[in-house]
């Protein structure tokens, strides 16, 4: 009678192949996870992006008139409206306007004042419990008067 039977799978290459698989299988999640996770990281500053640029075409459109007199230390625009953290209309989005005069950047305090704005555009959203922004500008001239 024959005691060492060569039919069929020991335990310990059973236990050999099962470790192997699940180190397989936790390395494809690990890697699905880090490819999603980036994924909607990419599509919220996308999104946070196009939110900004339709905000600068917004300024830009409203023109000079909407900020005359305005500067840094402008917390609300001229119809009342504060400019801080407002939301955009997208949900988990949020706008912030900052409203800076020629005349409040350094080595400008001599020229003269409300005639160049920068005007900037920061779109506010969380992504994995961090405040992220999304920040654009533009300038803003005063017309000729005649």
């Amino acid at each position: 009678m024959k005691i060492n039977s060569e039919k069929g799978f020991t335990g310990v290459e059973i236990a050999i192949a099962v470790v192997l698989i699940f180190i397989f299988v936790s390395i494809i999640a690990m890697l699905n996870y880090n490819f999603n996770s980036k994924s909607k990281e990419i599509e919220l500053k996308a999104k946070a992006t196009e939110i900004a640029i339709n905000e600068i075409e917004d300024v830009k459109n409203k023109g000079f008139a909407e900020f005359d007199g305005m500067n840094k230390a402008s917390t609300q625009d001229k119809h009342g409206n504060d400019l801080a953290n407002q939301p955009t209309g997208e949900e988990g989005f949020y706008r912030t306007i900052l409203v800076e005069d020629y005349t409040d950047m350094d080595g400008n305090a001599s020229k003269t004042s409300n005639l160049v704005k920068k005007v900037t555009v920061q779109i506010s959203y969380m992504y994995k419990s961090e405040v992220q922004t999304i920040e654009l500008s533009t300038i803003l001239a005063k017309e000729n008067e005649i």
